[in-house]
């Protein structure tokens, strides 16, 4: 007994303000990076970006993540570290401890627990733990998510396979969620099939109360977000859904993410006009993802098209990714001023427009 207690006593755990909003629900960015034209941190850009999403209302960042570009990590370009800690001095400058702090993690269990040990030293709640590492197989991922599970809290993540994720089963996500550091799980295999086997996975883990699921599946954010899965688990039939979005998309947008997010909580609490309005603006949200993470070229241009969509609004200056042969693909700019056109509400150019000057001081 006396073992089991010392072993449930090392488990990391969420400050309470951050577990209430992660429980409760919020828009998560997943940040951007901000890089000059010869592909260096442009810092003052990259505090822009920062100040933009939480001015917007967001609940946290996720910063270090795909979206970051895992690159950041190269030694040629050692930016992980100055880039969790400029996004954690935007949210400790908010003094707000309701803001969820989020580190994406990468690599072998050696770098990972390293990655996740710097976040904790800045100030970070949790990490989100890549699942793309070359050779692992699932008992490997999981022993991995046990160790780094060990120094913060864990939110899991079902990375799609267009970008480089594995396909993960549902005894997987069960083992998975079983791991006592786990307080969420993103949901991004841009695969409905796949999604419904993470969160069976996470239901028969007996863990569902403890666990928010959080969107990823940036093509189907509003089917998720008013999604009722109906999943047997250890205690019986259970309805699980997702609670928020820690999503690539959100990093574009991101004021008029929190009124839909707020809009799904009272569809799904029985707001029957709060519903159709949703209904209403789903295929409207798709379009406005195709024309960012272009689909149609294999995904090619999915971290140039949010830096495209940026720089028309002004907070970024150009597209440029640490991999020069990352970009926009042909046409891709010209589809992100079409949304822009046709979907002002989904955009926040007038919300940026009256605020870039601030962020960019």
């Amino acid at each position: 007994m006396a073992t089991s207690a010392a072993r449930t006593a090392t488990v990391p755990s969420l400050r309470p303000e951050a577990a209430a909003t992660l429980a409760r629900g919020t828009v998560i960015p997943a940040h951007p990076l901000a890089l000059t034209a010869d592909r260096t941190l442009d810092e003052r850009r990259q505090r822009a970006l920062s100040r933009y999403y939480l001015d917007a209302g967001a609940g946290g960042l996720a910063v270090g993540v795909h979206t970051t570009q895992f690159e950041i990590r190269d030694p040629e370009h050692a930016l992980f570290e100055p880039v969790l800690a400029l996004a954690a001095e935007e949210m400790d400058a908010r003094s707000d401890p309701a803001l969820v702090r989020i580190a994406g993690v990468a690599g072998d269990t050696a770098q990972a627990v390293a990655e996740a040990e710097l976040a904790r030293s800045l100030g970070y709640d949790a990490v989100l733990i890549s699942p793309r590492v070359a050779g692992a197989d699932e008992r490997a991922l999981l022993d991995r998510a046990r160790a780094v599970g060990e120094v913060l809290p864990l939110v899991g993540f079902y990375l799609q396979t267009a970008i480089g994720g594995p396909v993960l089963d549902r005894d997987f996500w069960r083992e998975f969620a079983a791991i006592p550091a786990v307080v969420a799980v993103k949901a991004a295999p841009f695969d409905r099939y796949r999604t419904l086997e993470l969160v069976r996975g996470v239901a028969a883990s007996g863990r569902a109360d403890e666990i928010a699921l959080y969107t990823g599946n940036d093509d189907a954010i509003v089917a998720d977000l008013l999604a009722e899965f109906h999943v047997e688990s250890p205690d019986g039939a259970r309805t699980l859904r997702f609670v928020g979005g820690l999503l690539g998309q959100w990093a574009v947008g991101t004021r008029a993410a929190v009124a839909l997010l707020e809009k799904a909580h009272r569809a799904m609490a029985g707001d029957a006009a709060a519903y159709r309005e949703l209904s209403l603006l789903a295929s409207d949200m798709v379009d406005v993802n195709q024309a960012v993470f272009d689909p149609g070229n294999d995904f090619h241009g999915v971290i140039a098209g949010v830096h495209e969509m940026l720089r028309q609004q002004g907070l970024l200056e150009g597209t440029w990714c640490l991999d020069p042969a990352e970009g926009l693909s042909p046409g891709q700019a010209e589809e992100i001023a079409r949304v822009r056109r046709a979907y002002p509400a989904l955009n926040d150019d007038a919300f940026i427009a009256a605020h870039r000057e601030d962020w960019l001081r």
